[in-house]
């Protein structure tokens, strides 16, 4: 089993899954954080994307639903300092990373890689609003879940 204790070796066991893996684990990064998404919409998203195996047509249409949602979300983000509004944005963010169909992605690109990072903005922001939560805690949280994936 491989030790996962920091970004590099997350990023390193990450390019090894396949399409299928790096979505279904993008989605259990973004379900870390569902509390914090205020729309069902990115909710169902995060369950689709959590399921195996998953039809294309459900796929591209979670994917659509969650995009538009953090499309929409963005342009939230800088009128006020609405911390949760944007760790909102964020987990939709999350989820439609992780949803991106093929023809939407390059080599070089990980849906995994991609969602995690989303899924600490969205912890970042909501820091701001509780001292409780840390993003720190949020990274061990994604070498535990990527190692467990894994194991």
């Amino acid at each position: 089993m491989t030790q996962i204790d920091n970004d590099q070796a997350l990023r390193a066991a990450l390019k090894t899954l396949n399409a299928e893996q790096q979505r279904v684990l993008g989605a259990r990064f973004a379900e870390r954080v569902m509390p914090l998404c205020r729309d069902e919409r990115v909710k169902r998203a995060i369950a689709t994307g959590l399921r195996e195996p998953l039809a294309p047509d459900e796929q591209a249409d979670a994917f659509k639903s969650a995009r538009a949602y953090a499309v929409t979300s963005y342009t939230d983000c800088g009128k006020e300092t609405d911390w949760l509004a944007q760790a909102d944005h964020f987990v939709a963010a999350a989820i439609t990373a992780a949803l991106t169909p093929d023809e939407a992605t390059t080599d070089k690109q990980n849906r995994a890689w991609k969602a995690a990072v989303q899924v600490r903005m969205a912890v970042n922001c909501a820091m701001m609003e509780d001292e409780t939560i840390s993003e720190s805690d949020e990274a061990r949280q994604q070498y535990a879940l990527a190692e467990d994936f894994l194991g």
